[in-house]
């Protein structure tokens, strides 16, 4: 008999200790508040969980989320790499290194005779984790550098694959891609109920509402359906406080956020002909505000409901570490009908669900990438 996903899915964790949770900084609230919720129901079962999103940072509206302190950004060690010697004859008077050249260099000094290189063995331990999960994320490839660092690791560890987008690649031993959804979150939810409902906790059950909550914009968004409402009505009953999320997401904002929204809604300009809404936000206008970065990606919810005629919303800011050169980074989301992966081939960055994200390093200002990027969507509504 053909097992469901679900049986798969307990089937490959049956025996496992460590999971690695994984997922595109990229994804944003359904990502993070997803990924911390799979940690909280795995922990049930006990199985050890870790999330890591590369390069991630969590916005201070999802700090509420259980869990959601604990992403990491990057991984330490996967793996161990052992060297042995066999000084049974020899014995060992000395021991040091040191680093040359990025060449590590062990010295031993053996007590007595002389060593021979037939007495070094190399070994690798096992990885540190026995699954990876990984949640929200269309493509391997979006994980960037921790993916192209450790594709061994990735091409040796069995990988879950749970999104609801439709641009997934399938790249898991098992795909649990639910394009029917509206967001991971609903994909999880059925996932927990199918493997041990009694076990969806009302942390759980408010990390999953969570999710759906922003993954929808409020449940504003056009891809919502029956099911999502359903969804978010039963967590409701399992315990999730809808007044306070709400509150956390939308309403509890530093002056500085304000500020920050302000200088965005202030810059905002609109194209009728393209259904096309921007705003811009300079290197001075950011430290000015007193916001960060980090606030950045809710002024586009800020500009999707002030805009609501809008189909492609963008939003150019300038990074302030100087450190790393001049940049400019581009957030672009786009609206059904229109398909983000066909505008990402002329803007080249990376696709998230309906969201295109992407960085120009160089010399180039603010103003000069404002008019090749719309001069790109010209051409791209044009088609």
């Amino acid at each position: 008999m053909t097992l469901t996903q679900a049986q798969q899915f307990k089937q490959l964790l049956n025996g496992k200790q460590h999971a690695l949770i994984v997922f595109d900084k990229n994804s944003r609230g359904d990502g993070i508040a997803s990924a911390a919720a799979l940690s909280l129901f795995l922990k049930q079962l006990g199985v050890r969980s870790d999330i890591i999103s590369p390069e991630f940072s969590l916005p201070e509206q999802y700090r509420f989320v259980s869990h959601a302190k604990k992403i990491r950004p990057s991984t330490g060690h996967l793996q161990k790499f052992i060297l042995s010697i066999d000084i049974s004859k020899t014995g060992v008077k000395e021991l040091s290194y040191d680093v040359h050249e990025n060449k590590l260099r062990i010295f031993i000094t053996p007590k007595e005779g002389t060593m021979d290189k037939s007495l070094i063995k190399t070994s690798a331990t096992g990885y540190l984790y026995d699954i990876i999960i990984v949640v929200d994320t269309p493509a391997l490839a979006s994980l960037n550098s921790f993916y192209k660092n450790n594709s061994d690791f990735f091409e040796n560890v069995p990988i879950v694959n749970i999104d609801h987008k439709t641009n997934n690649e399938q790249f898991g031993h098992l795909n649990m891609v639910d394009v029917t959804a509206s967001t991971t979150a609903e994909v999880l939810l059925d996932l927990f109920k199918q493997i041990k409902s009694e076990s969806i906790t009302k942390e759980i059950a408010e990390a999953l509402l969570t999710a759906m909550i922003a993954g929808t914009n409020s449940f504003r968004s056009v891809n919502v359906r029956h099911r999502t409402l359903l969804a978010a009505s039963e967590l409701v009953q399992l315990g999730a406080d809808r007044n306070n999320i709400i509150k956390q997401l939308y309403q509890t904002k530093s002056i500085a956020t304000f500020k920050l929204w302000g200088v965005a809604l202030a810059n905002l300009q609109f194209d009728p002909k393209l259904s096309l809404a921007w705003t811009t936000v300079t290197r001075d206008e950011l430290i000015h505000s007193g916001g960060s970065e980090l606030d950045l990606p809710g002024v586009i919810d800020e500009l999707i409901s002030n805009t609501p005629e809008a189909r492609i919303i963008m939003l150019l800011h300038e990074h302030t570490d100087s450190t790393q050169g001049h940049r400019i980074h581009g957030i672009i989301q786009t609206q059904l009908p229109h398909d983000p992966h066909i505008l990402n081939k002329k803007i080249k960055g990376s696709v998230n669900a309906q969201n295109i994200s992407f960085v120009i390093s160089g010399e180039k200002s603010l103003k000069q990438v404002e008019r090749e990027v719309i001069a790109h969507i010209e051409d791209f509504v044009k088609l």
